[in-house]
């Protein structure tokens, strides 16, 4: 026996639990290596109860025993703790809170291991006790044989059947595969790729002849390696259970959430699956709290254009409008801008679908239109709520727009977003619903459009000589200035081949002067109130992201793909 089994045997001795020689006889000195581990061997010989070792080896260590339904039902992934580690030192993570790991060990007094534990991870260790088969299973169920690749997880999965569409009402064998050891795995190898690739958002799409794994990276999708296409039910099935989704309907829409501790760090994902002619397709959004950085400062705002925009954000009253499709970064501007202006003296309450990010201080509102919560209903509840600051998820109908007016006609600060392409748009979208103009030029006090662009990759981006095209619209001049140190990139490891890191914003803000009222109140169009705006300094969105190009900041072939609406109109 090792020595920590010696320890116990003596302790159940010593407490009159088993009979010294009852023990010997089940564990001859002679024989030094048992099929069975000493928990099973001991319980299985029926000289005690699971129960009462439990018992005895809680109050022998002062710990709790925990057995394999108290394990996580999801690994819990941690960088620096190879497979091989934890097999040999019979141990499993199973929570991991800010600044302490727990684990589960088969010998809880292995204090070299828990010594490196603490070492490799950096984390206080809080140990439980757990039998050794337990451990080695679980170890096994979540984390496979020692190989991370997706070739080799599919090799353990030639047993699991295809799944046929006419058996969709068979739950059982739904869930059975779902639950299968490689599937789980499988599962977790898609995800903490994506968070390991900085993706937003994973995408499994059904094909009639293939089962398609897509990563958003910084805002385009990325084909990554997918499984074989016999396997799209198992999987999409295992993250339907992890999302608590009704796993027998595939022919609706369904939305779910799973919450999961990934390398150290709590992340959110939004799931949604849509009915296909192929199967189910799924998404999950990933929301990673700990990488958002609400700061106005860091969103890629020229020196101009922020102080512009912080003074407004300032004001008492007034509409203040972000542009742009969707995935342009609006809700994010709109949290920063939040962020800057809370304070205790001020109450600010948001209605939003979803609600993204919690923000400490601010009384945020999920909107849900099945029960009859939709934007305008909670707003006229927000009014009598005596409010300082009212944000808006979306302007998307008349009636939202009414309420938006007359909160910043009673003396509000309103922020919202509008899906336009450019900011002097959004004032004819308001008309077209039915505002009137004079409300419209007294009440929207700034209009600010934006798009993310790539950030090119700081490793890998080299000096590079555009074309005479380009020249001329970066220089607007004909001949064009030959001398600009212009960037484009090719890829590296760093940024995963793609040749760009992280994004940062383009913006074009028109505040509300009183020329800029006067074209309102005359129902001038859109292009008019462009044209005067850029008469006061203000910068297309193509124009400003030419100032980043110049910087190196990005690169010419980016800001054109975001603005090619500019190009067209």
């Amino acid at each position: 026996m090792a020595n920590f089994h010696s320890q116990i045997a003596s302790f159940l001795v010593e407490q009159g639990m088993i009979q010294k020689e009852e023990l010997e006889k089940l564990f001859p000195p002679d024989q030094s290596t048992q099929e069975l581990s000493f928990e099973e061997r001991l319980i299985s010989s029926g000289l005690i109860s699971e129960e009462q070792y439990r018992g005895a080896v809680e109050e022998f260590l002062g710990i709790p025993f925990i057995t394999i339904k108290d394990l996580p039902q999801e690994p819990v992934l941690i960088n620096h703790l190879s497979l091989e580690f934890m097999k040999e030192s019979k141990f499993i993570p199973i929570r991991l809170t800010e600044n302490e790991l727990a684990v589960a060990m088969s010998n809880p007094l292995d204090f070299y291991t828990i010594d490196a534990i603490r070492v490799a991870t950096g984390y206080e260790v809080r140990v439980f006790y757990a039998r050794e088969e337990g451990i080695l299973w679980a170890i096994e169920q979540y984390y496979g044989s020692g190989t991370t690749s997706m070739e080799k997880i599919i090799e353990d999965m030639e047993h699991v059947p295809e799944y046929h569409a006419e058996n969709e009402e068979d739950v059982d064998h739904l869930r059975d595969m779902a639950s299968e050891g490689p599937v789980i795995r499988l599962v977790n190898l898609i995800i903490t790729r994506a968070i390991e690739l900085r993706a937003s958002d994973i995408h499994f799409e059904p094909f009639e002849n293939q089962f398609r794994v897509r990563y958003r990276i910084d805002g385009v999708l990325h084909d990554v390696e997918s499984p074989p296409k016999r396997l799209q039910s198992a999987i999409i099935s295992r993250v339907k259970i992890m999302a608590k989704l009704n796993i027998a309907e595939r022919r609706l829409p369904q939305d779910g959430r799973i919450i999961l501790r990934v390398k150290g760090k709590e992340i959110d994902f939004r799931v949604s699956t849509i009915p296909t002619i192929y199967g189910e397709s799924l998404v999950l959004r990933i929301l990673d709290k700990s990488s958002i950085v609400l700061d106005v400062e860091r969103l890629g705002f020229s020196e101009d254009t922020l102080r512009g925009f912080k003074e407004l954000i300032q004001r008492p009253h007034g509409i203040i409008l972000v542009t742009g499709p969707t995935g342009s970064g609006k809700t994010t501007t709109l949290y920063c801008a939040l962020e800057k202006i809370n304070s205790p003296e001020k109450k600010i309450i948001t209605v939003e679908d979803p609600v993204e990010y919690q923000l400490d201080g601010v009384n945020q509102i999920q909107v849900k239109p099945s029960i009859g919560l939709t934007f305008a209903n909670a707003l006229r509840s927000i009014v009598r709520q005596d409010p300082d600051v009212i944000l808006i998820g979306e302007i998307r109908d008349a009636e939202t727009a009414d309420i938006a007016i007359h909160s910043a006609l009673t003396g509000h600060l309103v922020l919202s977003t509008l899906h336009t392409n450019d900011a002097p748009s959004a004032v004819t979208r308001l008309v077209d619903m039915g505002m009137e103009d004079f409300l419209l030029s007294s009440t929207i006090i700034g209009i600010l459009a934006q798009r993310l662009v790539r950030v090119a990759c700081p490793s890998c981006r080299e000096p590079y000589s555009p074309d005479q095209a380009i020249l001329r619209e970066l220089t607007g001049d004909e001949k064009g200035d030959q001398n600009l140190n212009l960037f484009e990139v090719k890829g590296c490891e760093r940024c995963s081949h793609t040749g760009y890191w992280g994004r940062t914003g383009i913006f074009e803000f028109l505040k509300v002067s009183d020329a800029i009222q006067k074209l309102i109140l005359e129902k001038k169009d859109s292009s008019v109130i462009r044209e005067e705006a850029r008469k006061h300094g203000m910068r297309t969105l193509r124009e400003d992201g030419w100032v980043k190009v110049k910087q190196g900041v990005t690169t010419a072939s980016e800001v054109i793909r975001v603005t090619q609406e500019e190009t067209l109109g």
